[in-house]
Parts: C-alpha cells; structure tokens; sequence
C-alpha cells in the first residue's frame, strides 16, 4: 500500500543510535554502523525518531510500503522487554566449536591459536542475565563461579569449564542473592551436575551458599561439589 513512512539518509547518518531507542516500535536498527529501517509494518509513520537525530539524517517519504502491522510489532517489542537488561547482548545462544585456526590479532609472528583455546559454550554468562530456561541446559553439567577464579586459576578453561555450561558472578558486587534465580534454573532444566567454583575469600562464600540452598530449594538430588581456589591460583579443596 501507498503510505508515509520514515526514510534514512545513510550519507548523513553518523550511527549514533539515538533513533533506534527513540523508535518505540522497534522498527529501526543500527546495521554495519548506520540507521537502517528493519521492518516497515513495525513502523507507524509518526516519526518520534525524526527530532532525536542530531544530523538530519531521518525524513519522511511516501511510498509503497507493508501496512503497519500493530500485532506483530507488539509482539516483536515483548520479546525484547524479556531480554534480561533490554539489551540484544543477551540473547541466549549455544556456542559451536571447531578446530579451525586463526590469528592472534596485534601478534606479528607466526602464532596462531585454535577456536578450542575457550571453553565456553554459551552466552550469556553471567548468573543475572542468563534466562532461567535454555536448550542449552538440557542434560548439561552447569559450573557455577565466582568471576574472579578463571583469572587466578590458569587452566581454568581446560580443567572446569569443558563440556560444561558456565555461569559466573560476584556475591560481593553484585545487589541480591542469586539462590532464587539458580533454583528455578535447576527446577526448569535437566541438569546432570554442579559444580560449584569459589575463591578463598569470605566473600565467595555468597556463591557456596547460593548454590547449596538453590540444590535444596529445587527438590532435585544430583551430583554436586565445591572447589575453592586460592588467590595465588592453586586448587584448596575439590
């Protein structure tokens, strides 16, 4: 149908992104560093991105487009609020391995490295952004650790990582308790083992004390341990 709907300048856009956050319906994306509009049946033609741009870069023009399409756009913006911050950054997703070399970026010799030198094989990782119910947690072995042991402990990759899920944060730094997120977690997955990853200090103890409540919380009785690491990298307890 023939309609009015927004038009972006490319030349002029700067990829600022102020359009983006300005446009409640989710119509407009930042694609290869420039305003792009996604979906014309999510855009209504109102145009509250156009007094956001600082470039001029949004006008109107009227021309054949897909009629506003009001469902489909709400239901494109729920899903977006489901993201735990709001942010694209977020969404869940398995991580595929291979043996395929590449580069080290800003080394000059001839060194190269495996896709396998990471261990991780999800994303998000961090305890309050990953969503409580994933693919990926089906018949999994879930590590859960403070985020200061993959730095004190070198290997921690190799040793505790492989072939687990992983899911990292700091009961000092960060604001709640994490029992309640990791016991719904156990409740809606399969998970096979846990394992709990910790350092010496009194303040990872929030993690021990998470993961033991959540484990008793969920009901379910499966294989679990603690590991505690100390700050000079050196495995305490296993």
């Amino acid at each position: 149908m023939l309609r009015q709907i927004i038009k972006i300048d490319k030349e002029k856009c700067d990829g600022c992104g102020l359009c983006v956050t300005a446009c409640h319906e989710g119509a407009i994306g930042i694609v290869d560093g420039k305003a792009e509009l996604l979906h014309d049946d999510y855009c209504d033609g109102l145009g509250n991105c156009l007094p956001v741009c600082p470039t001029g870069a949004i006008g109107f023009e009227m021309r054949e487009a897909l009629e506003f399409n009001e469902d489909e756009m709400r239901k494109n913006m729920e899903q977006k609020e489901n993201l735990p911050c709001g942010c694209p950054g977020t969404n869940a997703k398995a991580i595929s391995r291979n043996n395929e070399t590449a580069a080290v970026p800003g080394v000059t010799a001839p060194t190269t490295m495996t896709a396998t030198t990471t261990e991780l094989n999800q994303w998000p990782v961090q305890i309050k952004l990953v969503p409580v119910k994933s693919s990926y947690f089906d018949n999994s072995n879930l590590l859960i650790a403070a985020d200061c042991c993959a730095y004190a402990y070198g290997n921690f990759h190799k040793e505790f990582m492989r072939n687990k899920i992983t899911l990292i944060g700091c009961p000092k730094l960060d604001d709640g308790d994490y029992s309640e997120k990791l016991t719904a977690i156990l409740k809606e997955n399969n998970i096979k083992s846990v394992t709990a990853a910790r350092m010496e200090v009194p303040c990872c103890g929030g993690i021990e004390h998470a993961v033991i409540t959540a484990l008793k919380s969920s009901g379910k009785m499966i294989p679990w341990q603690v590991v505690t690491i100390s700050t000079d990298g050196q495995i305490l307890q296993q």
